[in-house]
């Protein structure tokens, strides 16, 4: 029997609160892998999957591709247009997305049991024979255009944009992946269809799946979906070195706004950096903590600056930053970049405190089976585990790389990640007043 050749390489067992999770590298009898968690209590499946190499590859004068590709992929293929196709997924309830992120092109199907073979059909039509007809390429544009135009009037979209270009330069990642009105334009329904010629193979896939399926229905069906596909299209999905701006300034974008909206970034790390799990307690600490947050108490809870105020990690494959963000009354706007300012450097000279440690940890450790909710939220997180290389036993080991960060780790961690003299401050907001 062909299916004889799956091999299951390993497993482990993972307790959440919604129960065991177990974990096998399942491989088709046509050479394909996935982390696959098998669960026959509720009859759903859930297939997420990526190709390396994502918008940072669209040519510059054609910025928004892959986010045009992904829009219009299930707006119809093969036999089916449009209507066709949609009106199928909908009376089967089967969800099938595609997205474009700066580093990959990511997809996912959602099925019923009785559904999965229809499902699947489906998703291989897409992959490999979309059609990309006028009607619904136009359509698509049309409302991403609608989303561009609407981008450049909001303040947070627009200091967030800034300061991307402003860190990244003339590098790829300080582009916006929907691109501008004129590269969205741009775009012909031959550059779509290149697009999938080149993007879409086997050597470049990651698939995980979570559900009611067994490995060796599974390897039937990663075979039925992506077996197809070539199994290598030439592809050079590495974008070059991202270098971060570590050069202190201000960037100021004037607009008639009762509010100001401040966006911070310095140079970050990447996630396969050693200290990682270092960076995500003290973040946790500095910004990324809600409430229970230094930035958070600063701003909002002494001094009511502002509703919110966060940080947060952002590793790409080539290089990282790390950014804080809030928006404040415009007269206080001054005032409350330099609490954020007086605590970076304060984060880099001191470090968390013994208690903030703790307490960073225990939340950590504890929110971690949130993680594990839904049949679709195991897929996305097996699939996150491939990418990043962490290991079929990661969902076994991850608390215990936080339960080890120490009090020494944290405080070498900030000194060497938090740079106050190197920040990049975008503020969006009305022209702040002359002194009198």
């Amino acid at each position: 029997m062909m299916f004889a050749r799956i091999v299951c390489a390993a497993a482990l067992l993972f307790s959440t609160a919604a129960g065991a999770v177990t974990v096998k590298e399942v491989k088709s009898p046509g050479g394909l892998t996935a982390y696959l968690s098998e669960d026959h209590t509720v009859p759903i499946i859930a297939v997420s999957f990526l190709f390396n190499g994502g918008s940072a590859l669209d040519p510059a004068d054609k910025v928004g591709l892959s986010t045009l590709a992904t829009s219009t992929i299930d707006e119809g293929a093969g036999p089916l247009d449009s209507f066709a196709f949609q009106s199928e997924l909908q009376d089967k309830a089967i969800s099938l997305r595609f997205d474009a992120a700066a580093d990959d092109i990511r997809g996912r199907v959602v099925t019923t049991t009785p559904n999965a073979a229809r499902a699947f059909e489906l998703l291989h039509l897409a992959l490999t024979q979309p059609r990309f007809d006028a009607e619904p390429v136009e359509r698509i544009r049309r409302e991403l255009l609608v989303g561009i135009l609407s981008r450049d009037e909001d303040p947070s979209s627009v200091a967030q944009e800034k300061l991307w270009s402003t860190i990244f330069g003339n590098h790829p990642y300080a582009r916006n992946e929907d691109g501008t009105e004129n590269t969205m334009k741009a775009i012909t329904v031959a550059d779509l269809r290149a697009w999938v010629k080149s993007r879409f193979a086997r050597d470049r896939v990651l698939i995980a799946v979570s559900g009611d399926i067994t490995p060796a229905d599974l390897g039937k069906a990663m075979d039925q979906i992506f077996g197809a596909l070539p199994a290598t299209t030439g592809l050079n999905a590495t974008v070059p070195p991202a270098p971060v701006s570590t050069k202190g300034q201000v960037v100021r974008v004037t607009k008639n706004l009762p509010q100001t909206v401040i966006y911070i970034g310095q140079k970050g790390i990447l996630r396969s950096d050693p200290d990682w799990y270092i960076a995500t307690v003290v973040d946790y600490v500095f910004g990324g903590g809600g409430f229970q947050s230094r930035l958070m108490d600063e701003v909002r809870e002494k001094r009511g600056l502002a509703y919110g105020v966060s940080t947060a990690l952002v590793p790409y494959d080539a290089g990282a930053m790390m950014f804080a963000q809030v928006g404040t009354r415009a007269d206080q706007a001054e005032t409350s970049l330099k609490i954020i300012r007086d605590e970076w450097k304060k984060m880099h000279d001191a470090g968390p405190t013994e208690e903030e440690l703790k307490t960073a940890k225990l939340y950590l450790t504890g929110a971690w089976p949130l993680r594990f909710t839904s049949t679709q939220s195991i897929a996305e997180m097996l699939l996150a585990v491939q990418k990043d290389k962490l290991g079929i036993d990661y969902l076994d080991k991850r608390n215990s790389l936080i339960e080890a960060v120490t009090l020494d780790d944290a405080k070498r961690l900030a000194r060497r990640l938090y740079d106050p003299e190197g920040l990049t401050v975008v503020m969006v907001g009305p022209a702040p007043k002359a002194p009198k």
